[in-house]
């Protein structure tokens, strides 16, 4: 695991100022650090930088940036190819001298193209430069775990595993985006392909950024056209034309994996034997799990006690000769503290368990670092917990397994328990929503009178948003901060799916698992230079779950079904049968009591002012207001509480990096 860094570019930038901007990363990447720069035609130079942690390979053989053998190609990269040993055999001609997955990119790229990228089992983000065809390629795994952001700078292009690697570039002068807010703070991150900077760019999952020296006029289509046959797919969608009609005749842009095209393939090929899925499932489950099990440093596995980290734990721990080292965090607050199950599963697996109970104001001493290691605005605070837990797996190993992917894939939140009843219920709500339009009803506030859960089904009438349920409330708040109440995705159509729990968890995989999920545990992981590996997110398990019949992971009700089935192989039904949880922070009370001076100030008028984003007298009416009322009366709600925590997020990065 890593943090890259570079440019194309036609300023002077040195390697002085590119080794500052690497080392904005030093927590990626401890162990060893490469800076080189060197030119390339049409005035420009190339630079390229990384920070090593060093898993696989531990000599200076390992060390990048790395060149091909016959100096065609340089790269630098994050992640780890888990099936790097299998394809050093299929390129077994090429003088390899590490033993290294890095060094096998570099040979897959000569032999076959960016078509190399279809044979890559792993997660990675990868900043390549061909000499021959002069291009700088910029790659991000299927489903998103490595982060990779560039800056397009007229005809100059920057790019960082982290966006604080490129804040750190000479020249840079972010505005911020406006248009990400509503999203910002009713989602609490900022969703691909865009940033909180108006010219920075996140490369979206499945996606190759290609920076050309010499223009040549392609579109993305007319890239890929070559590569067809090997599976790779134009770019898609109404984000990647708007993106790209911003670029310059430099850069294009094409997908090689998407979740629509994925889900499309699989459905056409169904496994619909039960016996014969679960199977095979679990062989592939297996195998993910032993994949990432080759690591040259100490690995473990984070334990919640929940069913996905208990069946990675379970299926690592079948796989090794030693007890498997586990790691779970509880907490001091009994209602919150589920560790009593954490470590009764590890009990009945026989594994080295380590449990830290933490309190609320270890928690509280982590919010300062959040915008150091979580370089824009996102604001999950389970990424407070997973700091804790990342620390603790650190103390003692290099590499944890995590259980992250499983709800998506598998059908695992309460969310989509609660959109199939909302199917159920859609035509009365439409109904009910027919009602409240008429003349007297419609005087007379018909559905403000109805319950919460009632008013959103008959409120949720536009077709393009049906699996994406928003109060009204919470919606007028965030259109009196911003103007604007468009926080939802408008990619549900495209997805071909009539039942409302598959269209959302698709859209979760689109937008929530990379955008929040993933950016968390990478964050918080690297923060204490923790490589995070998610066996659930395999490419062969993710593509195999589309070919599985809804009913497998929904079963009468019983979410995750085939998931839960395979655990139960390994650990008692009771050990693990219980209401699903979480990591929970109290915002509320952190807000109203503890970081409330703090809150007053980012509202205050001077600060509101300084960031040119709001108005002062709306902010000024929803904190005090909100201050006010306790989270009670016109502001009761959960929500309210998560947007003025978003609100506090962006006020704290703000302070930090542009006050």
């Amino acid at each position: 695991m890593c943090g890259i860094s570079g440019f194309i570019s036609k300023k002077r930038i040195t390697a002085g100022q590119l080794t500052a901007m690497n080392d904005t990363m030093r927590h990626r990447g401890p162990d060893d650090a490469g800076v080189e720069i060197f030119p390339a035609s049409e005035g420009y130079s190339v630079g390229l930088a990384q920070r090593r942690l060093s898993i696989l390979d531990l000599s200076p053989l390992g060390h990048q940036p790395m060149h091909a053998a016959d100096g065609r190609v340089s790269l630098v990269y994050n992640g780890e190819i888990y099936n790097f040993r299998e394809l050093r055999e299929e390129l077994s001609d090429y003088p390899f001298r590490s033993q290294c997955d890095t060094e096998v990119i570099l040979a897959a790229y000569e032999r076959w193209g960016m078509a190399c990228l279809e044979r890559f089992n792993g997660m990675f983000a990868i900043a390549l430069f061909d000499r021959e065809s002069q291009e700088l390629y910029l790659v991000r795994d299927r489903i998103g775990k490595k982060p990779l952001y560039y800056w397009l700078d007229g005809e100059n292009l920057v790019f960082g595993s982290e966006l604080k690697a490129i804040m750190a570039c000479p020249g840079f002068s972010g505005r911020i985006n406006r248009d990400v807010l509503p999203v910002y703070l009713y989602q609490q991150y900022i969703p691909e392909p865009d940033t909180v900077f108006k010219d920075v760019r996140k490369v979206r999952p499945g996606e190759v950024v290609r920076f050309a020296v010499r223009p040549s006029g392609h579109s993305p289509a007319a890239m890929d056209k070559p590569a067809a046959a090997d599976g790779l797919v134009a770019a898609d969608g109404p984000a990647a034309a708007d993106e790209l009609s911003a670029m310059s005749g430099h850069l294009s842009s094409f997908r090689y994996w998407s979740v629509a095209e994925r889900y499309r393939e699989g459905i056409s090929d169904p496994v619909t034997d039960y016996g014969q899925a679960k199977a095979e499932l679990k062989a592939l489950l297996q195998k993910s799990v032993r994949r990432r099990m080759i690591a040259d440093v100490p690995l473990g596995t984070f334990l919640s006690g929940g069913y996905d980290s208990s069946l990675v734990t379970a299926l690592a721990q079948e796989a090794s000769e030693a007890p498997v080292k586990t790691f779970s965090i509880g907490f001091a607050e009994k209602e919150y503290d589920e560790s009593v199950y954490a470590g009764q599963v590890a009990r009945c697996l026989g594994t080295e368990h380590t449990e830290r109970i933490i309190t609320e104001g270890e928690m509280l001493s982590l919010v300062d670092s959040i915008p150091r290691y979580f370089d824009e605005p996102m604001a999950d605070s389970s990424q407070i917990p997973t700091m804790l837990v990342s620390e603790l797996a650190r103390s003692q190993v290099t590499v944890a397994l995590s259980g992250d992917g499983g709800d998506e894939f598998f059908c695992g939140y309460q969310m989509y328990r609660k959109l199939a009843q909302a199917q159920r219920l859609d035509g009365l709500g439409g109904l009910v929503y027919g009602i409240s339009r008429l003349p007297g009803f419609q005087q007379a506030g018909f559905l403000s009178h109805l319950p919460f859960s009632v008013r959103t089904i008959a409120q949720n009438r536009d077709k393009r948003y049906k699996t994406q349920l928003c109060s009204d409330r919470y919606l007028a708040c965030i259109k009196e901060l911003t103007g604007t109440d468009q926080v939802r995705f408008d990619r549900e159509g495209g997805y071909g799916v009539s039942d409302w729990q598959i269209r959302r968890m698709l859209l979760d995989m689109d937008t929530y698992l990379p955008g929040d999920i993933l950016c968390k545990v990478d964050r918080a992981s690297m923060k204490y230079s923790l490589e995070a590996r998610c066996p659930l997110l395999d490419r062969d398990v993710m593509e195999y779950s589309f070919r599985l019949p809804h009913r497998f992971k929904d079963h009468k009700g019983c979410q995750k079904y085939i998931l839960k089935e395979i655990a139960y192989d390994y650990i008692p039904r009771e050990l693990l049968e219980r209401p699903k949880s979480g990591f929970s922070v109290p915002l509320g009370k952190w807000l109203q009591g503890p970081l409330r001076e703090r809150l007053t100030d980012y509202a205050s008028p001077d600060f509101v002012r300084r960031q040119g984003l709001f108005e002062p007298e709306t902010v000024q009416k929803l904190v005090q207001g909100w201050l006010a009322s306790g989270d009670g009366g016109a502001y009761s709600g959960s929500n309210y509480s998560r947007i003025l925590w978003a609100f506090f997020i962006l006020g704290q990065w703000y302070e930090t990096y542009l006050a």
